[in-house]
């Protein structure tokens, strides 16, 4: 499968992840089936945000309800490496949930897109179109 991404989401990401630097921002990813159409910043409410991310649960909760309502759906979600590299660290591995979830992350002016499966994260292949 190649994931599809709007240039929008991709500059989105690039944009946040600069802003944040020194820390890491995060987010969610919107979309429908096999298409990113919006990541949408929430605020990083972990406790050391110069190391890690927690997505604000009250953005989680309000993305799901826009899709219970007909909104685009969460497929994934995004986080910054601002020392880093665009790919899932021992820390991303063992908090992953393994339900099938997009992850990007971006770093170094980079993004590395994942999918989170049972047995760990595997490379999406993407392709970006106009949006």
């Amino acid at each position: 499968m190649i994931l599809e991404l709007t240039s929008g989401a991709i500059a989105t990401l690039l944009t946040e992840a600069a802003r944040a630097h020194p820390l890491e921002c995060c987010g969610l990813l919107l979309g429908e089936g096999g298409r990113i159409e919006r990541a949408v910043p929430a605020a990083n409410v972990h406790p050391d945000p110069a190391r890690h991310f927690a997505i604000d649960p009250a953005a989680l909760i309000a993305a799901h309800r826009a899709a219970r309502s007909g909104g685009p759906h969460v497929l994934g979600y995004y986080h910054s490496h601002p020392n880093g590299h665009p790919l899932p660290s021992a820390t991303d591995c063992e908090n992953a949930g393994h339900g099938g979830a997009v992850w990007a992350i971006v770093a170094a002016g980079e993004i590395g897109f994942w999918c989170d499966e049972a047995g760990g994260f595997e490379r999406l292949s993407t392709r970006v179109v106009p949006g």
